[in-house]
């Protein structure tokens, strides 16, 4: 038994020289190899290419797959009328109340803090320093079509930066949608107060509301 641990402890040390050295030869080099493939990382220079640049503009005309926009009333604000266009005078959907309260939502995260949350362009940054943002109570821009917002809010106007990258297509109308809603509060009609009345008279009662009135009614 001694003899045959004796016999096997040399190949053992061998094996075990494999193992620590396997990290510094051939297979090192194939691992290696794997590892730092031929390629190009991000803005690295060639010499392949006369401009020396690896990355490749796309070629003129390339559209990305679910990037084909062709409503321009939709993407860009403006509709055709007598074979010329203009901004936009309407929505390129029907505007619900589930979509005002999602403009409602983006114009606070994203218009507010300039705009102000009602509107009238005294937001939080113009509070603490930044140039005043346009009230969106003035004449010009309550008489401004929807198409208007729209392309301000894609393209940027002045100090304001472009949002289309912040904001999805839908979102800047339901914005704009929002915007309106601003406007209209701060400039009612008499026809908007009997709207709002009849609406409120086919909304019916919560049950809190009913348990109040039946205890008051008690009461007297």
């Amino acid at each position: 038994m001694t003899l045959l641990k004796t016999f096997r402890l040399p190949y053992l040390f061998f094996g075990l020289g494999l193992l620590f050295t396997a990290g510094c030869g051939p297979l090192f080099d194939i691992r290696k190899a794997m590892y730092d493939q031929p390629k190009y990382e991000p803005l690295e220079a060639t010499d392949f290419f006369g401009d020396r640049r690896s990355a490749r503009p796309l070629v003129a005309g390339t559209v990305a797959q679910g990037h084909l926009q062709l409503d321009d009333h939709l993407y860009l604000g403006i509709e055709e009328e007598d074979g010329n266009y203009r901004q936009a005078q309407t929505y390129p959907f029907e505007i619900t109340a589930e979509d005002l309260d999602r403009g409602q939502e983006m114009y606070n995260i994203h218009c507010s803090v300039c705009h102000g949350k009602s509107g009238h362009g005294n937001g939080m940054v113009v509070q603490r320093g930044y140039k005043t943002a346009p009230s969106y109570h003035r004449d010009a821009l309550r008489k401004a079509p929807p198409g208007y917002f729209y392309a301000v809010i894609l393209n940027g106007f002045n100090e304001m930066q472009p949002y289309a990258h912040q904001v999805p297509v839908e979102d800047r109308w339901r914005i704009v949608a929002y915007i309106k809603t601003l406007q209209r509060s701060q400039f009612a009609q008499e026809e908007d107060l009997e709207t709002i009345q009849q609406f409120m008279d086919q909304v019916p009662p919560t049950p809190s509301s009913e348990h109040s009135a039946t205890e008051h009614t008690n009461e007297h």
